[in-house]
């Protein structure tokens, strides 16, 4: 496996002499970093007024606004700026100011560009390790289901061959399931199979993100771009520069993300809000949903330009119900997460309650197994899990709970997959008293999502819903 692909960095260089800005627009372009050339200080304050830039190499000595001048104006408008001192009269006063002053280092002219390479991938090699930190912390905050993949039944073995093949390439892939499968499970998978394994992984789940704010999250945004913009801020594609961006609820973006994700896909920039000049970044993107994109096309919420950009490998994960036989590895793996431990022996829980287990439709998949086996360790502590540390809906007849569900169904024909999905939507708004926002967090969806769904059937089926 080869290591981490090259990180561009956005670099403002400003020199008053022609030839070393000609000459340096080249060869930093040779590095493989994105550069804008300004021939004064006023160019650059202005530059640094419009757009946000990793790196600025400046000289010192300028007419009427000095390099110190555009230092003092990086660290009030952008302080996270990273800025290299480099002039001909250099000496170790110099040198000392620019330290003092916060510099990242100083290079004495005439440069060289081995000098100026190897700052520049000090600068990269930091960058980067930050942008893993905020990707480890959303991951933290997001953390969900099973961490790896298990199951051995031929379906699931099929995954794991396509996973292998698309892995290494850095092929656009759309993963299609129902909640609660294992989709950013997989999204992991295709990662650390890859090329871009020691990069970044960030997760986005596109349907809990505020529409208000949906594109700087994406994007980012400099300073003062909007109200509340009191910092800039990098978005979820730079912060995943040379890594991969995994999205997941692709079906829940609105129209004008959808527009704008194609511009990204089409010709790998993006343009932070409030800034003019869009730029370059390396970002492989994985895409999920539980949604049928191609009806949405037709139905007119879903471009079909996108569909067609994302669905150039699609990946189709079978519901926990279709492999059952993978419940008992999945469940001791989930105790053992619970529980904090390596691994939980085949005596963690009971023959009985795991024969129910495997019995159960799990209309809410893993997600739902993962939740229901919670609730179980919390009862049964460290002691073995019985069917009465099951929830009410699997430890005893759904027909035995007080205030079933109200979806009333035809008992005469099978359920479609819509309905046996709201079917739990309506168990656990029943069990938390209608409070939708609890009920969204135990589904694991976004509360969006959910109000999605119940106005979509109350649509279709008005009938099928008491109250």
């Amino acid at each position: 496996m080869s290591s981490t692909p090259k990180h561009t960095l956005r670099i403002l260089f400003v020199d008053d002499e022609p030839v070393i800005r000609k000459l340096m627009e080249k060869e930093l372009r040779r590095m493989g970093h994105d550069p804008t050339i300004c021939a004064d200080g006023h160019e650059a304050i202005e530059k640094l007024d419009k757009n946000t830039y990793d790196a600025v190499i400046t000289d010192l000595r300028m007419p009427e606004i000095t390099g110190w001048d555009v230092v003092d104006h990086i660290k009030r408008v952008a302080p996270d700026t990273d800025f290299l001192i480099c002039t001909a009269h250099g000496d170790v006063d110099d040198a000392i100011r620019a330290l003092r002053e916060g510099a990242f280092d100083f290079v004495p002219k005439p440069l060289q560009l081995f000098e100026v390479s190897a700052a520049l991938q000090r600068i990269a090699e930091r960058r980067s390790i930050e942008n893993k930190a905020i990707a480890l912390e959303k991951r933290l905050e997001a953390t969900e289901g099973p961490v790896k993949m298990i199951g051995e039944t031929p379906a699931m073995e099929q995954v794991k061959k396509l996973i292998d093949k698309v892995s290494p390439s850095d092929t656009t892939v759309l993963i299609l399931g129902e909640t609660g499968t294992g989709k950013e499970v997989v999204a992991q998978q295709i990662h650390a199979r890859s090329l871009r394994a020691n990069a970044p992984f960030v997760a986005v789940n596109c349907g809990a993100l505020p529409a208000t704010l949906v594109e700087s999250e994406f994007f980012g945004h400099r300073k003062g771009a909007f109200t509340g913009a009191d910092q800039p801020r990098k978005g979820l594609f730079e912060v995943a520069n040379g890594g991969t961006l995994f999205l997941d609820e692709l079906g829940e973006l609105d129209k004008s993300m959808q527009v704008k994700l194609l511009r990204f896909l089409e010709s790998g920039e993006i343009r932070r809000v409030g800034e003019n000049d869009a730029f370059h970044v390396d970002v492989r993107v994985v895409c999920a949903t539980n949604c049928d994109l191609h009806d949405m096309v037709q139905a007119g919420t879903f471009r079909e330009d996108l569909y067609f950009r994302v669905n150039t490998f699609e990946i189709h994960l079978p519901p926990l119900r279709e492999r059952r036989e993978d419940i008992p590895r999945l469940a001791q793996h989930l105790i053992a997460r619970h529980r904090k431990l390596v691994e939980a022996g085949e005596d963690a829980i009971s023959p009985s309650t795991m024969e129910r287990l495997i019995e159960h439709d799990w209309a809410g998949n893993i997600r739902e197994l993962a939740n229901v086996l919670r609730h179980a360790v919390v009862l049964a502590g460290d002691d073995r899990i019985l069917i009465e540390h099951l929830p009410a809906s699997l430890s005893r007849d759904a027909a035995q709970i007080p205030n079933a569900p109200t979806l009333r169904l035809d008992s005469q024909r099978p359920k479609t997959m819509k309905e046996i999905e709201m079917e739990v939507i309506m168990q656990v708004l029943d069990k938390l008293n209608g409070d939708k926002p609890k009920a969204a967090k135990e589904l694991g969806i976004a509360l969006k999502t959910l109000y999605n769904k119940l106005n979509s059937y109350q649509e279709i089926h008005p009938d099928r819903i008491a109250g």
